[in-house]
């Protein structure tokens, strides 16, 4: 399993519904289940994005799908980065020899 870090800001629609957003995340948590992925956190933050998403996916591809899967439903944009946990970078960092 892969980490990733997705920061959501919400679209129009969103914010119109917002009294649902908590609904929402519990629903987002069961769709990713359902595909083998795994949400660790979710957040609601202020600034320059609305909320983050932390989880773990099989691969990018699976990520991508449900980020797509996410955005498809209307109510946020996502912005997906791939994190990188520490063991994994001192693999990264001993290729650079």
């Amino acid at each position: 399993m892969h980490r990733f870090i997705a920061l959501v800001d919400f679209t129009p629609q969103g914010l119109a519904a917002i009294g649902d957003t908590v609904e929402r995340s519990d629903a987002f948590r069961e769709t990713a289940a359902a595909t083998g992925a795994k949400v660790h956190e979710v957040y609601w933050t202020l600034g320059a994005h609305d909320g983050v998403l932390i989880f773990d996916a099989a691969d990018a591809r699976a990520a991508s799908a449900l980020m797509l899967k996410l955005a498809g439903a209307g109510n946020v944009k996502t912005h997906t980065l791939r994190a990188i946990q520490r063991d994994e970078m001192l693999e990264i960092l001993n290729r650079l020899d």
